[in-house]
């Protein structure tokens, strides 16, 4: 059975930083395509970054610089690192996983997910 399990979300003052994982089970990340996604009340599942099998990272242009995605194959986790954070950043991240190769920034594209870690940056 699949299971990715996100952590690492918490109360953070504006500046600060955040480290998520998604802790796999069931697969291997790195043979997937894997992403974090967010949401924020009231409003739709937007893409942050992604990771392909083959370590090509990508990430919304706004989030560029700021946040960084990465992954332990070891471990079988992904981690979205976040730092310079703002209160816009505040929702729930969610990381997912697709076997489809392309189009990382769809929602629809991932077979996978995890429950969600709520992040919350305070000004």
């Amino acid at each position: 059975q699949v299971q990715l399990v996100d952590a690492g979300g918490g109360l953070v003052q504006a500046g600060g930083s955040l480290r998520l994982s998604c802790a796999a089970s069931g697969l291997t990340l790195s043979d997937y395509g894997t992403g974090w996604f967010r949401q924020a009340p009231g409003k739709e599942r937007v893409f942050v970054s992604a990771i392909t099998w083959d370590g090509n990272t990508y990430y919304t242009v706004s989030l560029k610089g700021r946040f960084t995605i990465s992954r332990d194959k070891a471990k079988n986790t992904m981690y979205l690192q976040m730092n310079s954070m703002k209160p816009e950043d505040t929702a729930v991240y969610y990381c997912a996983a697709t076997r489809s190769y392309g189009d990382y920034e769809n929602p629809s594209n991932y077979h996978y997910w995890g429950q969600g870690t709520q992040v919350t940056v305070s000004s």
